[in-house]
Parts: structure tokens; sequence; C-alpha cells
């Protein structure tokens, strides 16, 4: 008799809609902090078109989409704690927010762009 090992439970893959969200939620933060809260009205609705057409796109664009959208989580969650770190108690930088605002939208919209 021989033993073997049981087969690996299948990996979830990428959840581009969850990972949308999340960089939805970030933008949000940064936002209050720098004093801009905005509506984002459809933002389900964005996270499932996100989904669809990652689903339809060609295996080169989806590694595109998740590299850089692992890369902008990063780089997002690294300007967020700086502002905080930054506030050291107190208010954070409003510039420095409502900069960082701006270029996680604009993330946003290169990885919408993307599926496009």
């Amino acid at each position: 008799m021989t033993h073997q090992a049981p087969p690996a439970p299948p990996t979830a893959g990428p959840d581009p809609g969850r990972q949308i969200a999340q960089l939805r939620e970030a933008l949000r933060l940064v936002e209050r902090i720098a004093g801009e809260e905005k509506a984002h009205d459809g933002a389900l609705d964005e996270a499932a078109r996100i989904s669809s057409a990652y689903d339809l796109a060609l295996p080169v664009v989806q590694r595109r989409f998740e590299a850089l959208a692992n890369e902008t989580a990063l780089w997002a969650a690294a300007g967020v704690e700086a502002l905080l770190a930054a506030g050291g108690g107190g208010t954070p930088s409003r510039a420095a927010a409502i900069r960082l605002a701006r270029q996680l939208d604009m993330a946003l919209d290169d990885l919408a762009g993307l599926l496009s």
C-alpha cells in the first residue's frame, strides 16, 4: 500500500472586486483626513464590473492588474501610515492627504482602465 498526500485544496484566485473595494475604502479614509469627503455612489457596481471584466480579460492583462493593484495597496497603506505618523496625535497634513487622495484616485482609474 502506498501512502499519498491528499490533494491540496483549490486556492482561491484573486478577487479584483474586493481589491478595488478595499482601495476605495482607503481613498475614503484619506479624503476624510484631507477634509474632502466625497460621495462614492456605485462602489458595489464598480466592484462587480471590475470582477466581470477581469474574468473576461486575457491572462497577461489579469497579471498586470494584479501587480498594479498590489503595488497600489502597498503604497496607499504606506501613505496612510505616514499621514497618521506625521500627525503625531494631532491633525495630519491636509496638503499631503489631498495629494495622496489624488494619486490613489488616479491609480483606481488606471486599474479600471486596464480592464476596459
